[in-house]
């Protein structure tokens, strides 16, 4: 008698951080097993309900939202939202009949999960961060398995349940070697002079923006090139600020569809710290300053971060600060070749290139 095709819902998303991660595993897993059915399930309105059918994938959203911080009047209809999610999750299990799940993180994967846990579908939660929300540490307790970036993670969930894979990355987005060059044609840049890349995810950062804004000319003086990704909510504004005299050694842009070629032409890099960019930030392995979002919850950047710090993997300025000595630092640090060397090296030795597989692997095995 013949296998049935494995069938597998992914639940979460929100972010690029969540969505790009989620697609990685589908891909791993019909890599794996091509026969595999996948069934994504987001929260409607997030990136999520756009990236994934453009990858391919069939998705069904949840009208849920997270807690909106000092607004009492929009979290009233929270709990209502978050039973109609659960019951439509139910609903999705009952048609789909999935034979394990998997929790990225985002919204709707509390929600599909718990319902998981009631019809009794194996599920396996991919723990992002190096410090665990409630949900998770909850979500945790009937999970399967638990596939980690970061040690230390037995303070959240149980030892016997946790693999250590890394997260998840867009293999084509670290995919450097042999690109300069036409990264340098991309981007039109001069091949004598350092670049600094700026990203700070695809909605934007503003400390990050106006740091850059702020000392433009100091990166003029100092003949350095810059490839600035604003975020699709602070591209108007800045382009307003910069249009009628471009900098000559400023890209910007409100995202980088080619992020191979900017990686590929950096000497240094500018992040925020959230887990999925580091990943790729380890593979890739160039000079990198963080400078954690402040605005997230259980403040995980920053812990992200100092996993970095606490290996000399990487240099971080904190968010209060940035606007003081962000530019300064950079160039300061484009000076130092002993510096970048030993950066390059320790933040190397932390990459997991093969999260996706490894975590496709994880599913199968707890599939009925």
């Amino acid at each position: 008698m013949e296998s049935k095709n494995k069938r597998i819902i992914i639940s979460g998303g929100g972010t690029g951080g969540h969505v790009f991660p989620a697609i990685a595993i589908a891909n791993a897993l019909k890599k794996l097993d091509p026969s595999t059915e996948i069934l994504f399930v987001g929260a409607l309105g997030r990136l999520e309900m756009e990236k994934v059918p453009a990858a391919g994938y069939s998705i069904v959203g949840l009208d849920i939202k997270g807690i909106q911080r000092g607004s009492i009047l929009k979290n009233l209809a929270l709990p209502f939202k978050l039973i109609s999610s659960i019951r439509k999750s139910m609903k999705i299990i009952r048609d789909f009949k999935p034979d394990a799940a998997v929790g990225v993180g985002g919204y709707a994967s509390g929600p599909l999960l718990y319902a998981a846990s009631l019809k009794r579908v194996p599920y396996l939660i991919q723990e992002q961060n190096s410090f665990a929300g409630i949900t998770n540490k909850r979500l945790g307790k009937r999970a399967k398995k638990i596939c980690v970036a970061f040690d230390g993670m037995e303070r959240f969930f149980p030892k016997d349940k946790i693999v250590k894979t890394g997260n998840p990355v867009r293999r084509e987005s670290v995919d450097i070697a042999g690109k300069r060059e036409e990264g340098l044609r991309e981007f039109n840049l001069a091949a004598d002079k350092q670049t600094i890349l700026l990203i700070g995810g695809s909605l934007g950062a503003r400390t990050l923006n106006d740091s850059i804004l702020n000392d433009l000319d100091k990166l003029a003086q100092a003949g350095v090139q810059l490839i600035w990704q604003t975020g699709k909510h602070y591209y108007e504004d800045i382009n307003r600020l910069l249009m009628t005299d471009p900098p000559a050694n400023v890209r910007y842009m409100a995202f980088l569809n080619r992020m191979d070629l900017a990686y590929a032409v950096a000497d240094i890099i500018i992040s925020r710290a959230g887990a999925g960019t580091i990943a790729e930030l380890c593979i890739v392995g160039k000079p990198v300053i963080l400078v954690p979002s402040p605005n997230v919850a259980e403040d995980h950047q920053t812990k992200n971060a100092h996993n970095l710090v606490q290996d000399n993997a990487c240099e971080y300025i904190a968010d209060r600060k940035a606007n003081r000595k962000l530019v300064d630092a950079a160039i300061t640090l484009l000076n130092d070749d002993k510096k970048r060397k030993i950066l390059c090296d320790n933040i190397s030795k932390m990459a997991l290139p093969d999260a996706d597989v490894m975590i496709a692997e994880e599913v199968f095995k707890i599939a009925k």
